[in-house]
């Protein structure tokens, strides 16, 4: 029996080369089991921690407790409106008290939450909503104005208006009233009298006053289970029109437990294990990776969550980190090498920044040197997609040194490296990585047709991204297939030269594209934010000319004095191509 059990723990290994790289006290296999659903990890949540804190936003805080009542009381109020269970239910803001409250409202009334970004167009809007069939919105009042101009097109019935003062007018601090007061002056005008046209059904309310009427009522448990729709997280449509990821109560409950068994070895190195842990939650909510990463997984493990608005204004957020001990911080690379360059980050407390978890897109070297350098925490990369919510690779937390990889497949994770037929390719061979673990989604909202150019017959998710794996399990991206440029026949990967590029001193950032070429097909476009003015194109000619052979070097270079990004930080190399072309 013991060699039977020896030979099928040598074929475990083999077929899954990770499980011997994996950090000691990280399982091999997570139970999300021991939750029925997402709404019953919450309640347990709210009760284990009610005492502490969950978050602080303007200088207000939140106990967990007052979320539990809060939410409770703005779930009572939808219900009593006439939706129906599984009713898709919006959420338009930044990172906001209210949010977490809107949040935990939906689930617990048993409504599909759809996170919506604050600053889409109405265009984007209305394909959001009319595409998930939305019937209600929480909406902060500063973007009111774009659903006012496309609400009628769509099913949305119901509508919570919050404002940035909302859950902090009781607090009678004159900064804060002060600062309530100056914001309200910067709502765009809406028409109001358009949300609630008589004789149409709709309803248009304050979000305190929902509350108010909600503490009149008494929420009905629904009847949950793990396959039921939790979220419709929708993609960036950085790969056409924008879809949404249907992701059940299973697939949110399996990536929090995933990630709180890579995360919890390295937590319970800090000395106080009775303290609660600090997550700066600067990427927004209404994105998978802040959602699940800071929200779903702060209340699992009680932590409290530092919301920050707007983590463009760097001064302003480095102000709002002042006075806190900070213990995970999970950024893009944009971000941690924006606030890494500000001189008064580096006088923030980092004596307890324990993990620097970064995702989103591929984490630069140069950037993860000078994070390290000003933090002494280095930064981890991961990786993950709103379609497997989202981690589904991690390096360990304990390395010191940047390794380009974006890590090991995590708990009940498994990878495959496959060729356009689908099949496995051996380790070291580059292909389309593909994914299958109990936090991949369950299609693509009401498109069986995509969802069927992604998902494999045996469970795997194609995710359009080209990587290697190595013998020790690590994953290594090599680009996203659509991204890559073709020289005269070779394959030329951007990543790899903005990698080598990001690391020339008087570099800040760059993007590289293909543009077309009569001679060799396509060529490299390089743009480049400069971090020293003096910086000249015959220098990065010079350079690149050192670092990278013939076909891959840059044929043209543009300075520019910004790139652009998405709301989360991710530079966008489809503008750059379109703007190009």
């Amino acid at each position: 029996m013991t060699a039977v059990l020896a030979e099928v723990t040598e074929v475990t290994s083999r077929a899954k080369p990770w499980l011997a790289s994996y950090p000691a006290g990280v399982p091999a296999q997570i139970d999300t089991r021991i939750y029925g659903s997402l709404v019953d990890l919450l309640n347990e949540a709210f009760r284990k921690h009610a005492s502490r804190d969950a978050a602080i936003c303007l200088g207000q805080r939140m106990r967990f407790s007052e979320i539990d009542q809060l939410s409770m009381q703005l779930g009572a109020w939808l219900q009593a409106q006439g939706l129906k269970q599984g009713d898709r239910v919006a959420i338009m803001m930044p990172n906001l008290l209210q949010y977490g409250v809107a949040i935990a409202a939906i689930l617990r009334a048993g409504f599909v939450v759809v996170n919506v970004n604050p600053l889409y167009t109405p265009r984007e809007l209305e394909h959001q909503l009319k595409d998930s069939g939305a019937r209600a919105i929480v909406v902060l009042e500063n973007f009111a104005h774009t659903l006012s101009e496309v609400i009628d097109a769509t099913d949305v019935k119901h509508v919570v208006l919050a404002s940035m003062g909302d859950l902090l007018n009781w607090w009678k601090g004159p900064l804060i009233n002060f600062a309530v007061r100056h914001l309200k002056k910067m709502v765009p005008e809406f028409r109001l009298q358009l949300m609630s046209k008589e004789g149409d059904g709709r309803t248009v309310v304050r979000f305190n006053e929902a509350l108010a009427h909600g503490e009149r009522l008494h929420l009905k448990k629904p009847e949950l289970g793990p396959d039921d729709v939790a979220f419709l997280q929708y993609t960036g449509g950085t790969t056409g029109v924008s879809k949404g990821a249907t992701l059940l109560h299973r697939n949110i409950v399996a990536n929090i437990l995933q990630v709180e068994a890579w995360f919890q070895p390295m937590l319970a190195r800090l000395p106080d294990q009775n303290m609660q842990f600090t997550n700066v939650c600067a990427l927004p909510l209404y994105h998978i990776f802040a959602l699940t990463a800071c929200f779903m997984l702060g209340a699992r493990m009680g932590h409290l969550n530092i919301l920050v608005p707007n983590p463009r204004d760097i001064p302003g957020f480095i102000e709002t980190l002042r006075g806190h001990k900070i213990h995970i911080f999970p950024a893009v690379n944009t971000l941690f090498n924006a606030l890494a360059a500000e001189p008064g980050f580096s006088r923030l407390d980092f004596s307890e920044l324990v993990i620097s978890n970064g995702g989103g897109m591929a984490v630069q070297q140069a950037t993860a040197e000078k994070w390290l350098k000003v933090t002494g925490c280095p930064v981890v990369e991961g990786y993950g997609l709103s379609e497997t919510s989202p981690a589904a690779t991690i390096n360990p937390l304990d390395q010191r040194a940047f390794n380009g990889s974006i890590g090991l497949p995590i708990s009940s994770t498994e990878i495959a490296i496959r060729d356009d037929d689908g099949r496995d390719l051996p380790i070291g061979e580059r292909g389309e990585i593909c994914i299958r673990g109990p936090q991949v989604m369950a299609g693509y909202w009401k498109r069986p047709d995509e969802t069927a150019n992604v998902m494999c017959a045996d469970g795997y998710f194609k995710t359009g991204d080209i990587g290697i794996m190595d013998e020790r399990g690590y994953v290594r991206i090599v680009d996203r297939k659509k991204d890559m440029i073709l020289v005269s026949g070779f394959n030329v990967y951007p990543t790899e030269i903005e990698q080598v590029v990001n690391m020339h001193p008087g570099v800040l950032e760059c993007a590289a594209v293909g543009v077309p070429d009569a001679k060799s097909g396509e060529a490299v476009k390089l743009f480049v934010v400069k971090s020293d003015p003096a910086l000249a194109e015959e220098d990065l000619v010079s350079y690149c000319t050192a670092q990278m052979t013939a076909y891959k070097r840059p044929r043209f270079i543009e300075f520019r004095d910004e790139l652009p990004k998405s709301n989360v930080g991710k530079i966008l190399r489809r503008e750059l191509r379109t703007n190009t072309a």
